[in-house]
């Protein structure tokens, strides 16, 4: 053993390294869960370290951060719940890659104060998940006091929230947007927005109901693009307004991606969120027989074709799209009391599709699926999946990156390409709390061997799987977004 390097807790020896700006060939010593060194190829062979990965020939990437993860929340459309809490839902994530999962605090619209959200996430979450986690704060009710909360939350190491345009339990006004605009502003707060028109769905819907289509093929009728592109330009122009960086969650339709490069062009700090399910899947799969296709029922909907599909992977290679999530809002759809079932009555045997709980899981599958579709370069799968998340949401270089001495030892090993044959996805594999994947039989020709948090080894496929331990992953405090590093300038109306 060679001791002039000093003791490691781990090495990774022989991997091709895959950072968002490099690729090159290292070894990784890791000690006290952080990196400790980069050196060059087969330079730690020898070192003194009580566990030793082999990599040789795989990508070692930064651990994936899933910025986009919906667990253990109340009740908040219809009876539908999410079915993964904090332990199931990060035990799918490591499985899958994902080293960080940012989940959801949601506001109830009856709370004048955003604190208790907070509070209640963060006690189901407390000695329960196997990675890392933070929160987004949804603001349902901006009231004043929930405005001036916002530094409270800037102290309690959370730095972003959600809004919503659309349902009726969440829906904010235009004026309400740009007080959650202005105080974000003005405190360092990344706001994400849910962009769909919610009054042109509620009128959409009810003219589809008035001629009793109501099964779940019509959820993607109601929702045509134009709802898509239509409050993703409002919501840019609201946040253009008063000067605030906004990022569009979950951007499904080509029309409203071309809106979007068209305002960062323009040089307003507009960023944008996709999906798996946007690359991966279209409005055929809602047009499964009976109540199937309510399995790939979510909001946005899948689109019509391949090329809407291919305008999505465009984004993603041109850098419209900023971070590529999840949105894992997991359902159980053999369930009549809180799953997609609960909207089957007698008078509706195929559903109202209006009540059928929106959302897909997806935490475990998307690094899996976007890696082994081979459409993204090496660097530019990491910036979208890990890097750029850790960034957009204050969480960087302590994440999405491995930077000696600063960066947690979050990583994840891959198979040589050589080393896994194709297969099938199956939901039997998986590791949520759902009876279903909107993936079932995608083949993907790759699936994480190993996935470290802070050094320790929490997923090994060929050796047990799952070895982490609950309770291990703990709250990871943010910082305001490193795309907004600067301290705006006062609003100030008479600008207009």
């Amino acid at each position: 053993m060679d001791h002039s390097l000093g003791s490691f807790d781990c090495v990774v020896l022989n991997g091709t390294v895959v950072t968002a700006a490099d690729i090159g060939q290292y070894d990784i010593g890791i000690r006290d869960g952080k990196i400790a060194m980069l050196a060059p190829r087969s330079s730690l062979a020898n070192a003194t370290a009580d566990r030793v990965i082999d990599a040789q020939g795989a990508f070692v990437t930064p651990g994936g951060v899933d910025a986009h993860v919906h667990l253990a929340e109340p009740e908040l459309f219809g009876k539908g719940r999410p079915a993964d809490d904090y332990t199931s839902g990060t035990k799918s994530a490591v499985a899958g890659g994902t080293t960080t999962i940012v989940a959801f605090a949601p506001q109830e619209k009856k709370d004048a104060s955003i604190i208790p959200a907070v509070e209640d996430a963060a006690r189901k979450a407390l000695n329960a998940a196997y990675c890392d986690y933070s929160f987004h704060v949804i603001v349902s009710n901006p009231t004043r006091q929930a405005l001036d909360e916002f530094p409270l939350l800037r102290e309690r190491g959370i730095s972003s929230v959600k809004i919503y345009m659309t349902y009726e339990a969440l829906q904010l006004r235009d004026n309400q947007i740009l007080d959650v605009l202005l105080q974000a502003r003005s405190t360092g707060v990344t706001t994400m927005i849910h962009a769909e028109n919610g009054d042109m769905l509620n009128w959409m819907t009810e003219q589809l109901e008035s001629k009793l289509l109501l099964a779940p093929k019509y959820h993607a009728t109601s929702r045509p693009q134009l709802l898509e592109s239509e409050a993703t330009n409002r919501a840019i122009t609201l946040g253009q307004l008063v000067g605030a960086p906004i990022l569009i969650v979950h951007v499904s339709s080509p029309t409203a991606a071309e809106t979007i490069r068209k305002a960062q062009t323009n040089g307003l700090p507009v960023y944008a969120e996709t999906c798996p399910q946007y690359l991966f899947l279209t409005r055929k799969e809602l047009e499964k027989p009976g109540f199937e296709g309510a399995k790939c029922l979510c909001a946005p909907p899948p689109r019509d074709g391949e090329e809407d599909l291919e305008g999505i992977w465009r984004g993603l290679q041109n850098g419209t799209f900023t971070i590529l999530s999840s949105d894992h809002c997991p359902f159980i759809y053999d369930d009549a009391e809180t799953g997609k079932k609960s909207a089957i009555t007698a008078e509706a045997p195929l559903g109202r599709f209006r009540y059928v709980p929106n959302g897909c899981p997806g935490v475990e599958t998307r690094l899996s699926l976007v890696m082994s579709a081979n459409r993204l370069a090496p660097s530019r799968f990491v910036e979208l999946t890990s890097t750029n998340p850790a960034k957009l949401y204050g969480l960087y270089p302590q994440k999405g990156a491995l930077l000696p001495g600063v960066s947690d030892a979050d990583l994840t090993i891959w198979y040589p390409s050589s080393g896994l044959a194709p297969f099938a996805i199956t939901n039997d594999a998986l590791h949520h709390n759902v009876d279903y994947t909107p993936f079932e039989g995608h083949r993907v020709n790759q699936w994480p061997r190993y996935t470290l948090v802070r050094g320790k080894v929490v997923w090994d496929r060929d050796n047990g799987g799952v070895v982490g331990e609950k309770g291990y992953g703990r709250f990871t405090r943010r910082d305001r977004s490193f795309f907004c590093q600067e301290e705006l300038p006062p609003w100030d109306v008479e600008q207009w």
